[in-house]
């Protein structure tokens, strides 16, 4: 490993904030220790509870092997969750298994239960703005974070559309552009989420559906450092920005629709009522915040996407052309 990533890996392992419990990176086992109980050793650095800090934009920075143990809150079972970063010329290959670097399930409504699903995800090291954004799309998943976790947004349920009542549809609508999506991070819609915004796919794939707050310290104290990578190549910084001096959360450029809501062509249903977060169409761009209509901002020379406490919550488009790595199987 060459210097700068060897520094990198180190940052990673020391510097690391930790979560609610303070424990550090390195406290909550280190490089080489057991992850599973059994006595073996685990390889790489242990990344249990830690909050991600660097804040490099190139994913070679982030070159190494990575673990945590965590448990299923809900059943008690515990898992350990494998990362791996390998860095070439143009890019970066991210594998894990699919296991968070937190505990999850804590509130046991996952549909299914979690399960160890390997995938590999390409991030290009010199990933450039399209001449038009491409909208977000069921067909990929949108990112993967350094956890080895992905980001889903969307959610495929639309009003009216599917086999479920009326307001109650949780899957069936997988055609994009569908008008009346729901969107899974207002708090009326119940999608079997946990505290981290994440549930599983059909085959126990944890992902997030929104902001995973547990990677970045929310404290305000600095600003965030990178917590994942765009499927465009484009990092994810958590919320806090150093604004001239001053530490403040990036704000969203969308603005919550006023008054009632009209029928849109192409719906399944109307949902009618007023505009209230509900759903995804219930929001405009408007750019009244900090950032662009894909949830991002180029800050010291480097585009990337930001955490939102309001909606898209991370991006709502991409910026650049999505690697087909994140095409989501049949």
């Amino acid at each position: 490993m060459n210097p700068r990533l060897l520094s990198s890996a180190l940052c990673l392992l020391v510097c690391l904030a930790a979560c609610s419990d303070d424990s550090s990176a390195e406290g909550s086992g280190g490089e080489g220790s057991s992850a599973d109980g059994s006595g073996g050793a685990a390889q790489g650095v242990d990344i249990t509870d830690a909050h991600f800090s660097e804040r490099d934009g190139d994913c070679a920075a982030y070159e190494g092997s990575y673990f945590a143990t965590v448990s299923d809150l809900s059943t008690q079972e515990s898992f350990t969750a494998s990362v791996e970063i390998a860095a070439s010329g143009d890019g970066c290959v991210l594998t894990s298994n699919g296991i968070p670097n937190h505990d999850f399930n804590d509130a046991g409504a996952f549909a299914t239960p979690v399960g160890e699903v390997v995938e590999s995800f390409s991030v290009s090291a010199d990933p450039s703005p399209a001449a038009t954004p491409t909208d977000l799309s069921l067909q990929y998943d949108n990112a993967v974070f350094l956890n080895g976790v992905k980001l889903d947004l969307l959610a495929a349920a639309c009003y009216g559309v599917g086999n479920e009542p009326l307001g109650e549809e949780k899957i069936g609508c997988m055609a994009d552009g569908t008008p009346w999506r729901y969107d899974p991070m207002h708090p009326g819609n119940a999608f079997g989420t946990d505290g981290h915004n994440a549930h599983t796919q059909p085959d126990g794939a944890y992902h997030y559906h929104g902001d995973p707050g547990a990677m970045y310290d929310d404290s305000g104290t600095a600003a965030s450092g990178v917590i994942g990578f765009a499927a465009d190549g484009f990092p994810i910084y958590g919320p806090w920005i150093d604004d001239e001096g001053t530490v403040r959360r990036a704000v969203s450029g969308y603005t919550l629709r006023s008054g009632d809501r009209v029928s849109q062509s192409g719906e399944g249903a109307f949902p009618g009522g007023q505009y209230d977060g509900t759903y995804v169409d219930d929001y405009e761009f408007t750019d009244a915040g900090d950032l662009d209509a894909c949830n991002g901002m180029t800050r010291d020379g480097q585009y990337g996407y930001y955490v939102t406490d309001a909606y898209p919550w991370v991006m709502k488009c991409f910026a650049g052309v999505p690697d087909e790595s994140f095409r989501k199987g049949p």
